[in-house]
């Protein structure tokens, strides 16, 4: 890749994390945080403890992610944590700024509703330009360094489940919980849509020069790779073909990983509507 393109990329990239940061910290600072409803995560324990102690938000954000950051940035590595940082601090003074402006609705389902849906295209953003809002992905991410055979939703599921759960004890209010779920899940919904549109898993054949390099950072997203034996028709040369299934959510990751270690790679992607398999649906699975 040339300089010029990459300094292009560079700036396109940098410019979708600030877009999606504020889009992120409006999501929290308008919607969430004044309804008190908090939907996991860093994002919930903060507005849980802007509630117990008054200080600002975003500054709470902040501060819960720094030792996350350093911990990420020992355990991954400056290159996976780059832009995390960025986005990070970033929207967290974001949240702060815009949050003087109060919020724009009372009615906590309006709030879960509106939240969620910007929650989920700020984040999509974010992660189009290869960032992530650090919080609970950086905790996930160590933990299956330790614990490759834990799945990876399993895992978020129960970090945000302990967050609305302790939100509901502390809030006296079962209803805010129940809101922030909704939240959740129109964030959910949102993000995969921004993100991924509507289809399934993603379906990878890579034809490289790099096979090795690029099959170990795959396995590194707890990407299951094979090696198929191909021959190339021009040149009768052997050459190794990885094949990798994944869930949609990491494929923007595995695009950057590939283009980052062999730009001229030869890559099929297709979208696969049903994988059967560990990591995927069971094979004795009821169909619906």
């Amino acid at each position: 890749m040339g300089k010029a393109k990459q300094r292009r990329l560079f700036i396109k990239n940098g410019l979708m994390l600030i877009a999606g940061s504020l889009i992120y910290a409006a999501a929290i600072a308008l919607f969430l945080d004044p309804n008190q409803l908090a939907p996991g995560g860093v994002t919930g324990m903060a507005i849980i403890i802007n509630f117990l102690t008054d200080l600002p938000t975003g500054m709470v954000v902040l501060c819960i992610n720094i030792p996350l950051m350093l911990l990420g940035l020992w355990k991954l590595g400056v290159r996976v944590m780059l832009s995390t940082v960025f986005t990070t601090v970033f929207s967290s003074l974001a949240i702060d700024i815009i949050g003087q402006w109060g919020a724009l609705t009372v009615d906590p389902l309006l709030a879960a509703a509106s939240g969620g849906a910007l929650l989920g295209v700020g984040m999509g953003i974010v992660f189009h330009a290869g960032g992530t809002t650090g919080g609970t992905d950086v905790i996930v991410r160590v933990i299956k360094l330790y614990y490759p055979h834990v799945k990876t939703g399993k895992l978020f599921l129960l970090t945000d489940s302990v967050i609305v759960i302790l939100s509901a004890v502390i809030f006296h209010n079962i209803d805010r919980a129940l809101y922030a779920t909704i939240a959740m899940i129109v964030f959910t919904i949102v993000f995969d849509t921004v993100l991924y549109g509507a289809d399934g898993a993603k379906l990878l054949y890579i034809i490289t020069e790099a096979d090795r390099p690029i099959a170990a950072r795959l396995m590194e997203l707890d990407v299951g790779v094979t090696y198929l034996e191909g021959i190339g028709a021009y040149t009768e040369t052997a050459k190794k073909v990885i094949l990798c299934a994944m869930h949609k959510q990491v494929f923007p990751q595995a695009r950057q990983i590939v283009r980052e270690e062999d730009p001229k790679a030869f890559m099929i992607v297709t979208s696969a509507t049903e994988i059967f398999g560990e990591g995927f649906k069971d094979h004795h699975q009821q169909q619906l």
